[in-house]
């Protein structure tokens, strides 16, 4: 198997290395360089604001680049995380070989490399949000004996001026094509450039928002991911919302991952699709049904929502979009496909496989057992301003305690719902519902509360629990809703504040 995905990689070191990302060593890296004309090495890295952030090196000299790719550099660590003193502020950076990739869009040839946070001890540094999710995701490996694979569905608007031709019909673009869909093509450049660098991508299309605003057009797109384990899901969608950035520079528009432009539009969301495996095997389905041990795993992430989205939802406008009627939850309840619940069972090919069959008679390829591989949950709050590193580290967490927590499978009973719940008939089901956070400042209100979940063996060390909860105290936006209802100039003020997200 990989022999044939090094055949088929779009990714340029894969192919000429003839190795899988996960085998690269520094070696590798040296001989790539040498025999391709690299000429930069750029170190990338999160650090607390959850930005991708940029150290460049000219290579010198072999010994020069050895050093590089083996002692890592030194950092202002007091300039990137709150919680450093400037008097002793040094940090190491130091590169993870398999996230190696070649740059796109650097006109001198470049390597880039995402790396680690160390302290001046030498190990690594415990608020870093990549060490977060480490630590979070080893605990989980050895207690739960799961691997834990995830996927993000990365949905942007492309802002535009109207040309008048094929501007297409309001929050009619689902799936639209060219001409109505006006940049499919920096979508599909897009989708080709995240697979060179190394991103599992399972297709890209034209999203429902579509509308005009005095003379201009706001188009939304998506990327979905394949699934992976979590911590390559973080790093293929830090790589892939750089390179959605690069591309609307280099097409001359403006390109937002925000989850909400305007109020009684489509927003968008940062879906994350979750499966567990053991010993190779899907272990959502059992029997064709949704397995206890995926009931189990929404109800870890149900009884933990509220303060997840401290993680998923970071900036007053994500609670413009965690609003009724818009596809978006609001209420802390799951069910099978239905789009306005927390966590949603997407149809996952658990029941009929010979579809092909019917529309194929001459089908020859032997039908193999897909049924139980492709099956996945879907946690629909979080939007583009998350801290992907430490959302995906808190879901990891609450996913292990769901579990493990005797009272799982009724949690997950007395929270399906099977119907249109903001129909009138339902209100009485609707109203046993807990709901989500309706601002930054009751979301840190709710990770005050469960906070232990998140610091239970120093996954999420304390300090850094208390620097999120100031953070979303500090925009003060509690019943911000309210308070901007018909004020459309103020709401479009909040908006370009916080167009560009992480």
């Amino acid at each position: 198997m990989s022999e044939m995905r090094i055949a088929v990689s779009p990714n340029p070191l894969v192919w000429y290395l003839k190795k899988l990302p996960a085998e690269f060593t520094g070696l590798d890296l040296i001989r790539f360089v040498e025999n391709n004309g690299i000429e930069i090495i750029n170190f990338r890295y999160v650090a607390e604001d959850g930005k991708l952030k940029t150290l460049n090196f000219i290579i010198n000299s072999k010994e020069h680049l050895t050093s590089i790719l083996t002692l890592g550099e030194r950092v202002d660590g007091s300039s990137l995380f709150s919680f450093i003193d400037a008097g002793s502020s040094d940090l190491y950076l130091i590169p993870r070989y398999r996230t190696a990739y070649l740059n796109p869009f650097s006109e001198i040839p470049a390597i880039d490399i995402l790396c680690s946070f160390y302290s001046s001890d030498g190990t690594p540094l415990e608020n870093s949000p990549e060490y977060v999710l480490r630590k979070a995701y080893a605990e989980f490996r050895q207690t739960t004996g799961f691997r834990m694979k995830a996927m993000g569905e990365l949905e942007y608007y492309v802002n535009s001026k109207v040309t008048g031709f094929f501007d297409g019909e309001d929050q009619k673009g689902y799936h639209s094509s060219q001409p109505f869909s006006k940049y499919e093509n920096l979508r599909v450049e897009a989708m080709r450039l995240i697979a060179r660098c190394g991103g599992m991508i399972k297709y890209g299309h034209a999203e429902v928002g579509t509308f005009i605003k005095g003379d201009e057009l706001f188009e939304q797109h998506e990327i979905e991911f394949l699934p992976v384990e979590v911590e390559e899901a973080v790093e293929q969608l830090l790589i892939a919302k750089w390179i959605l950035r690069m591309l609307g520079k280099k097409y001359g528009v403006e390109l937002s991952f925000a989850p909400k432009i305007t109020v009684g539009k489509a927003g968008s969301g940062l879906h994350i699709h979750m499966l567990l495996e053991k010993d190779g095997k899907n272990a959502m389905v059992e029997n064709h049904f949704l397995s206890d041990t995926a009931r189990k795993m929404i109800a870890g992430i149900l009884d933990a929502a509220d303060a997840l989205t401290a993680f998923g939802n970071t900036i007053p406008t994500s609670y413009l979009r965690l609003v009724p009627h818009q596809e978006a939850p609001t209420n802390i309840c799951w069910g099978d496909r239905n789009r306005s619940v927390l966590v949603r069972v997407p149809l996952g090919w658990s029941g009929k496989t010979d579809m092909i069959m019917d529309a194929n008679p001459q089908q020859t390829i032997p039908l193999e057992e897909l049924a139980n591989s492709r099956q996945t949950i879907e946690f629909r709050a979080p939007d583009g301003s998350a801290d992907i590193y430490n959302l995906l580290a808190g879901l990891v967490v609450s996913i292990q305690r769901g579990l493990s927590m005797p009272e799982a499978l009724k949690i997950a009973s007395d929270t399906y719902v099977d119907v249109d719940i903001f129909k009138p008939e339902n209100r009485g089901r609707l109203e046993k519902l807990s709901q989500l956070p309706t601002s930054c400042w009751d979301s840190a209100e709710c990770l005050e509360k469960k906070r232990a979940i998140f610091e239970k063996n120093n996954i999420f060390p304390r300090g850094m629990i208390d620097s999120i909860i100031r953070k979303l105290r500090s925009y003060d936006d509690k019943n911000l809703s309210e308070r901007l209802y018909g004020k459309d100039e103020e709401i479009r003020e909040l908006v370009i504040r916080y167009i560009h997200t992480r």
